[in-house]
């Protein structure tokens, strides 16, 4: 990329994150108008950075193509805010489309499937376009009004995805990049360190926590394990652990970034608005079952460096917490200070504003890291903000033509009897095939248009099913997010293993291992919503107690021991446990109880016969 080009990339980048920040601040224009400058801004700088050709033959003629694209990117957003009062006082689906209408309508299409594309590969967009062909050839709807569906209008394109995308998403990738330029990574990175470092198989549990913590920031499964991972993954092989079971820790760790509150992933904050609850809802739903996945990797990990004899990293070459405290730990006041706002029942925009105007304050308080306050290091931060919500923009739009297609053929309610009628009534089969499908979906795409599509698509099957709606919600966002670590296409696995150099099928199968339990978490909460803190106390208490009791069988099962090395039989017994406990209720909390202490009291007579 040229000089030039570079400067107005980054002059359009910021003026996308001052144009968020202003709106954030004065309260955003009309609906359509905020979207489509949104995704003006987004086409924009897709055209810019993706895709670039460092062919020199094809040099000239990919710079016209691209600054065409460009031109038609800010025609077709610009008309939506340049005719405003035409394009509100019309009389949808009555007034007839204008020439200009009709030629933008379809070009926007066209620039947002190729925008996609780019961004994302060809999964997402080639599922928009099977949709747009089923409208037209099969769901029997006129041209103009799929058109009219698709641009004039906030049920299509500018639908609900792109709005949580010009709201919620682009404050909070913001405030990531901010923090991250101002030494919160480094401070992540040496807390973990200062906690876990010395304990049996420090790294590896360093990486769960730094990747918890920055994982909750950064909301990017893949851009998580290449900012942590260059580091835990190079101390794991250090100590021991294998390069397949280094890269898969990573990996899962990072995955588990975007489930784990204050802050999460995108798709949270699409789902708070699909549910039409607040976000800070979402996260208390999400928080009992991020630490329940939290703690069968920290376990997994710790029974896997107890069972090869495995130690930490030598106590004087680690941080000491008290002095990463003194030194930097001011900075997890900009996150004390979202969370507080959020519970003080201010809206999530609103506290991801009062975040980011606090990592700068915050920054110049201590000389430890007033060094990273400069103007240079600040443009960066606006910049790195703007061009992280390029993907997920242009994904949210893309979605929208797939949400629009469902809403205006019907296509929902005959995909919900479709998946009622292949599960015959049955839940178990229904929640099987949803998950299939949901880590088809993810495999191909990001978080968020995986979740969207299963929204729109399977979500009502488990509703008719009788699954409460905001556990059949978070059933499809489980599946969404754990196609990152699922083979063949586990896009966090290759991320790791770019790093560790290890065997790609070897890490998928350790990742498959120490994600299991993210893959049965799900069930649980579906057959006991006390797991989303859903219900009364005692029923919270029981489903939390039996489930951290699951999570510890299926750990230490899967890895082999518990106080010891474990035997066939016992494993087995423990991952029969287990299962049992997946549902909530005073038998199966029995069965696995006994199963437990049979296991327990078998380790306890072997120990003593070995003394």
């Amino acid at each position: 990329m040229s000089n030039p080009l570079k400067v107005f990339v980054t002059i359009i980048a910021v003026a996308m994150s001052v144009f968020h920040l202003a709106i954030a601040w004065y309260g955003p224009p009309d609906a359509l108008t905020l979207r489509s400058m949104h995704l003006g801004f987004a086409l924009t700088l897709g055209f810019l950075t993706l895709g670039v050709t460092t062919d020199q033959k094809s040099t000239t003629v990919s710079r016209i193509i691209k600054w065409i694209l460009v031109l038609l990117s800010i025609a077709c957003c610009a008309y939506l805010v340049v005719n405003q009062d035409y394009i509100l006082s019309r009389m949808i689906y009555v007034d007839p489309l204008t020439q200009a209408d009709w030629v933008l309508a379809v070009v926007t299409v066209l620039l947002v499937l190729e925008a996609t594309r780019r961004a994302v590969g060809w999964t997402l967009p080639l599922t928009a376009v099977g949709f747009l062909i089923y409208a037209i050839f099969f769901g029997d709807i006129e041209l103009s009004r799929l058109a009219e569906q698709m641009y004039l209008g906030t049920e299509g394109i500018f639908g609900i995805p792109l709005y949580v995308s010009a709201t919620y998403v682009m404050l909070f990738i913001l405030f990531g990049a901010l923090v991250e330029r101002t030494g919160t990574g480094d401070l992540f990175m040496d807390f973990a360190k200062s906690i876990a470092g010395s304990t049996a198989g420090g790294p590896a549990k360093v990486s769960c926590i730094t990747s918890g913590m920055f994982g909750t920031v950064s909301g990017s499964a893949v851009a998580n394990v290449m900012t942590t991972g260059a580091f835990t993954i190079p101390l794991m092989k250090k100590i021991g652990y294998r390069p397949a079971f280094a890269g898969a820790v990573e990996a899962v760790a990072s995955t588990g970034g975007q489930i784990m509150p204050p802050i999460m992933g995108a798709t949270a904050f699409i789902m708070a608005e699909f549910l039409g609850i607040s976000y800070l809802k979402v996260a208390m739903y999400a928080l009992l079952p991020a630490i329940l996945y939290y703690l069968a990797v920290f376990l997994s990990v710790h029974f896997e460096a107890k069972r090869t004899g495995m130690h930490g990293l030598p106590k004087k070459e680690l941080p000491k917490l008290r002095d990463v405290l003194s030194e930097r730990g001011h900075l997890f006041i900009p996150l004390v200070i979202i969370v507080g706002t959020l519970l003080s029942g201010y809206s999530a925009p609103f506290a991801a504003l009062c975040g980011i105007a606090s990592t700068i304050p915050t920054a110049l308080l201590r000389q430890s890291t007033r060094k990273y306050i400069r103007l240079n290091n600040l443009i960066g931060a606006l910049e790195d903000g703007a061009r992280n919500t390029v993907t997920v923009a242009l994904s949210c739009a893309c979605a929208g033509i797939v949400i629009g297609v469902i809403f205006i053929t019907g296509l929902g309610l005959e995909f919900t009897n479709l998946v009622l009628s292949a599960a015959g009534n049955h839940l178990i089969l229904a929640l099987v095939l949803t998950m299939v499908a949901g880590i088809l979906l993810g495999m191909g795409m990001p978080t968020a248009p995986a979740y969207i599509m299963q929204v729109a698509l399977l979500v009502p099957a488990l509703v008719k099913l009788g699954v409460l709606v905001e556990a059949a919600h978070m059933f499809v966002f489980y599946f969404a997010i754990l196609s990152a670590i699922t083979p063949p296409v586990a896009l966090a696995v290759y991320a790791a293993n770019g790093i560790s150099r290890a065997a790609l099928w070897d890490s998928s199968l350790a990742a498959l291992k120490l994600g299991a339990t993210g893959y049965i978490i799900p069930f649980m909460f579906v057959f006991g919503p006390s797991l989303l803190l859903i219900g009364t106390i005692p029923q919270i208490l029981q489903t939390s107690i039996s489930a951290i009791i699951g999570v510890i069988c299926l750990a230490s099962s899967l890895s082999g021991y518990l106080f010891r090395r474990l035997q066939p039989l016992a494993r087995i017994s423990l991952f029969a446990a287990a299962i049992v406990l997946i549902k909530p209720g005073l038998y199966t909390d029995l069965a696995g109880a006994f199963l437990i202490l049979l296991v327990v009291f078998h380790q306890f007579i072997a120990q003593r016969k070995l003394a």
